[in-house]
């Protein structure tokens, strides 16, 4: 089978046929080129409104790179006509394989951004022998027809919630469709204040922002003053993993300050290397753990009892009755401002503050859950980290969407990968 005959099965264009086939057998990179032609009697396209005008004249002889064959490189040759059009004056004709003055053809984008989801940008520039430039280019265009295309009806649950991708305290806010039917990165933007969330909002839409039905995220103050003003009729979630993270992060501070006391008073330094079997969950604990936590527990220490505390509060996630589980909280809060543990009373001061939003958990019945956040934060960190930190927050932009966005791609007469 000729290298002409599978092209007309496997990428057929309107209005124009392929030509001769030749192969160039240069010293420093073959390749193959195809000639391009139009139909005789065939009318230019305006590439500025897309009506078939008369032709004007012809430009120079122009090549664009279509996928590889056999890791030889293609090129379509083509000398694009130009049209004289009323409206738009005289502009160059509309080329199906190939959009604006880009060299690639469109195909060769999108199989590029196929590879792109699997490899690093730069793997995918060695793999192909291009320029980093040209994956991103391949991507960007990737991304911009499928935030175009994407459907947004149907949305009834969101995850919010933060990453850092540059050095000191830059974020990006990262909003999740997390519904049953479709999860996937639905937003981002630059830094986590009330102005981000305001944008996302405005993005969304005022009827898609009142059909909301359950909304997770942590207690960072600007989400809860705008997820209030903004789809105030969603039960609003609190994350679970964020109140164990507070929780732990308590009881490693207690830890550190009463090993550095014990310390300075002579005392056996018991609470050394003990940081992360008092942070690990009981049922997650090795046999030699298991020990050293029973040895751990018969000393009278802050740090004890401020573990204890942390475990007796697991059980606050049982309760099936929001009433009952709020009882729970407020007699756990109390027993906890009466142990003059500093740390921990800053806990139960921040529960009884977000009690309402506490106990929306168990309004919400299980039907969000904050374990799919963290799942699409830790694929969004290993994104950043692949490509060793972008320098533009367009790059990282671009990235997420293309990894986590769940996009919508054109449908081709036939696949390349």
């Amino acid at each position: 089978m000729q290298v002409k005959t599978i092209l007309n099965r496997i990428q057929k264009y309107k209005s124009f046929v392929y030509g001769a086939v030749r192969f160039i057998d240069t010293a420093d990179e073959p390749h193959i080129e195809v000639d391009m032609w139009h139909r005789a009697n065939s009318k230019p396209v305006c590439s500025g409104c897309g009506g078939c005008r008369p032709g004007y004249d012809r430009l120079a002889v122009r090549r664009f790179e279509f996928v590889p064959l056999w890791n030889i490189k293609v090129f379509l040759v083509y000398a694009p006509r130009r049209v004289d059009c009323p409206g738009c004056g005289v502009r160059v004709e509309q080329m199906p394989w190939a959009q604006g003055k880009h060299h690639l053809t469109q195909v060769y984008a999108w199989f590029l951004a196929t590879w792109a989801k699997r490899l690093s940008w730069k793997e995918v520039a060695e793999a192909f022998r291009m320029s980093w430039a040209t994956v991103f280019r391949s991507v960007e265009m990737a991304v911009d027809w499928g935030r175009s295309h994407q459907n947004l009806s149907g949305i009834g649950s969101l995850g919010i919630d933060e990453i850092a991708w540059q050095r000191g305290h830059n974020y990006l806010t990262l909003i999740y469709q997390i519904d049953a039917h479709c999860k996937r990165l639905l937003w981002v933007g630059e830094k986590r204040k009330v102005k981000t969330l305001l944008r996302f909002f405005r993005w969304l839409g005022k009827e898609r922002s009142q059909a909301l039905k359950f909304i997770c995220s942590d207690m960072w103050r600007p989400y809860l003053r705008v997820i209030a003003k903004k789809a105030g009729q969603a039960t609003h979630v609190l994350d679970r993993f964020h109140i164990v993270a507070h929780l732990s992060k308590a009881i490693d501070e207690v830890r550190a300050q009463e090993a550095r006391a014990l310390e300075a008073q002579g005392y056996e330094p018991v609470l050394t290397k003990m940081r992360w079997l008092l942070l690990k969950r009981p049922e997650n604990l090795s046999e030699k753990q298991e020990l050293k936590l029973a040895d751990l527990l018969q000393y009278n220490l802050r740090t004890v009892r401020s573990y204890l505390l942390k475990e007796d509060f697991q059980f606050f996630w049982l309760y099936q009755s929001p009433y009952w589980a709020g009882r729970f909280l407020d007699r756990w809060c109390t027993r906890t401002m009466r142990s003059k543990i500093e740390p921990m009373k800053k806990i139960a001061r921040m529960l009884r503050k977000h009690r309402p939003l506490l106990l929306n958990w168990f309004r919400a019945k299980g039907q969000v859950s904050s374990g799919v956040v963290e799942g699409f934060n830790t694929k969004a960190k290993l994104t950043t980290r692949k490509a060793y930190g972008f320098r533009t927050y367009h790059g990282a932009e671009i990235a997420l969407y293309h990894t986590l966005g769940a996009l919508p791609e054109p449908k081709f007469i036939h696949r390349f990968c």
